[in-house]
Parts: structure tokens; C-alpha cells; sequence
């Protein structure tokens, strides 16, 4: 039987997969996530049921997890305020042991152990997809802060005057940074001429851009494309200079599904980093790195901490 199981509870998807006792990743599955607290539970419950039985689970769910468990705030799951995520589970999977953390947490200790964090004690780990999510790991532990909330860099404010943002704010850094804002940047370079391959694949319609017509765009060289993804690579690097002053990692780790294409914009992002980082002349490099573990990453994290949790010995998985 699998030793623990790993979910990731996505705005859209939720994904379950084995963590064997060997170490090997063994069957997974998916789900839609539904809408409404205990709807989600209810779905996460049935994914592992399918895979079980299992001795402990692993949660990784995107906002604001409590150290007991509860998500406290997810912006970008809507109806879902104050669940208990691990009480929850508990009661609809008797006798597991439930381990619940924020999913960016857990893909960066995933990346860390097994990815391309690897042999780094201070790591910044950075989830780009329709939002931003961040894991801190200092001194090769996670930093989890007195409440379990460290790591929601994508609402860092970074123009007080800037769009809205869905956690109530003006300006955060995911509103620039992210999916969402590569395809903002997008549609306004296409609704200004700029970027008419762009607005062509998009079908013609500036307004219906996205973030992915932009990459495929600069993957065929096109020139205006390539100036939104300059400008794109500066509002990341923005963000990354300024953890960078504050938690002085040795190494930055980009993933999530907009880092998967993500090759494009890596050398953009590295380049404007170090016009932004303060000395970066005078201090040791730090490296930008694409994600290896892809988008199994939160819910192998969130199994590694299961298996930790569970008092189980460690083995390494092999993705």
C-alpha cells in the first residue's frame, strides 16, 4: 500500500498521487475543483480514497494555511474562508494523518530536496501560474512564519495605483507578474498595434489575448511579442530583487505553469535582476532557475511532508 498520498488543490484542479514506501511516485489522479469549502474536502477525500489506502496524507492548498490546518484565505478559490482543511479530512479519512501547508510551500520544499533547488539551504522558491505563490526555505528549513503564512510574495505591493487584485488589495505583484498579468500586458500592447501577431493568434481580438498568446508569439521570434515578454521579465524581476534584499537566497527556483514555457523570459528575468538586486556587483550570484518537477511539484512536497509528519523514514522519490 502507498505509504502517503500528496494533493495539490489548484483553482481549477485538484491532483492526488502516491508516494510509495520505496520512494517511487505510484498512481495519481485528478478532479475539478469544486466550488464551496466542504465541496472541496469532499473532493479531496474521494481522490485519495481512489488511490488508498494510505497511512497519511499530504494537502497543499493555495492561501492562507494555519498550523492547524485551516485555510484561513485563498484568493483565488472562491467560497472558501476559514475551512479546516486537516479536521476535515480527518473526519472523512479515519485513522490517516493529515499534514496541510500553503502549495507553493510545498512545491519549494519539493524542488529543494529533489528538484533544482537541490544542495541549497537558503531558497526562494517562486510559483508563477494565474497567481504567485512563494516558499521560503533559510538554514535548509522552511520558513513558515508565526502563523504558517510566510510566502505570500505575490501580494506584495508594488504600485499602489495599479489594478485590483482578487485578496482585496491594489497593485500586488501578481497583478504584474503572473499568468494573468503576462496576458494584461499582452492586451494592451495588442489593443495599441503593437503586438499584431499576438492579437492574430488570439483570433484577432486584442481584448480576448492571454498570457499563453504572448509566449507562443516570442517562441516564433516575433519582435512585438518579444518587447511584451522584456516588459513582462521586468515586472518579475521587480519582485524577485526585492525578496532577494530582504531573505538573501542563494538560489531563486521559478515554477509553476507559466515557468513551464518559461524559457523564453528566463534570461529577460536574469538580466533586468541584476539592474534591480542592490550591489549585485560587489555580492555572490544568485541563481534563477526553471522548476524540474513541473506541476506534480506541490503535491510531491505536500507527500514529503505527510511522510515526515507520519513519523515514517525518508526516502526519495523518483518522479
Amino acid at each position: 500500500m502507498p505509504e502517503v498520498i500528496g494533493v495539490d488543490v489548484g483553482g481549477t484542479k485538484i491532483l492526488a498521487l502516491q508516494l510509495r514506501a520505496d520512494g517511487s511516485l505510484g498512481q495519481e489522479t485528478r478532479k475539478l475543483t469544486p466550488r464551496g469549502g466542504e465541496a472541496v474536502l469532499d473532493a479531496i477525500a474521494e481522490a485519495v480514497d481512489s488511490l488508498g489506502p494510505v497511512k497519511a496524507v499530504g494537502v497543499g492548498a493555495p492561501g492562507l494555511v494555519d498550523h492547524a490546518g485551516i485555510l484561513q484565505f485563498a484568493p483565488n478559490l472562491p467560497h472558501v474562508v476559514g475551512l479546516p482543511v486537516r479536521a476535515g479530512l480527518e473526519q472523512r479519512l479515519p485513522g490517516v494523518v493529515v499534514t496541510v501547508g500553503n502549495d507553493a510551500t510545498c512545491a519549494g520544499w519539493a524542488e529543494r530536496l529533489l528538484g533544482a533547488g537541490q544542495g541549497s539551504h537558503d531558497l526562494l522558491m517562486v510559483t508563477l501560474g494565474t497567481g504567485i505563490g512563494g516558499g521560503l526555505v533559510g538554514g535548509g528549513e522552511l520558513l513558515l512564519g508565526a502563523n504558517g503564512f510566510s510566502g505570500e510574495i505575490g501580494h506584495m505591493v508594488v504600485d499602489i495605483h495599479g489594478p485590483p487584485c482578487p485578496c482585496g488589495k491594489r497593485g500586488c505583484w501578481e497583478r504584474f507578474a503572473s499568468g494573468s498579468g503576462l496576458g494584461r500586458l499582452g492586451r494592451e500592447a495588442a489593443e495599441a498595434g503593437q503586438a499584431p501577431r499576438v492579437a492574430q493568434l488570439a483570433g484577432g481580438d486584442p481584448v480576448a489575448v492571454r498570457g499563453e498568446h504572448v509566449t507562443a508569439a516570442a517562441l516564433e521570434g516575433d519582435a512585438g511579442a518579444m518587447d511584451v515578454i522584456h516588459r513582462f521579465a521586468w515586472w518579475v524581476a521587480l519582485g524577485l530583487a526585492n525578496l532577494a534584499n530582504v531573505f538573501d537566497p542563494e538560489c531563486i527556483v521559478l515554477g509553476g505553469g507559466l515557468a513551464e514555457s518559461g524559457g523564453v523570459f528566463l534570461e529577460p528575468v536574469r538580466t533586468a535582476f541584476n539592474d534591480l538586486v542592490e550591489a549585485a556587483e560587489y555580492r555572490p550570484p544568485i541563481r534563477i532557475v526553471l522548476a524540474q518537477l513541473g506541476e506534480r511539484a506541490g503535491a510531491v512536497g505536500a507527500a514529503l511532508l505527510a511522510r515526515h509528519a507520519s513519523g515514517a523514514p525518508a526516502a526519495t522519490p523518483r518522479p
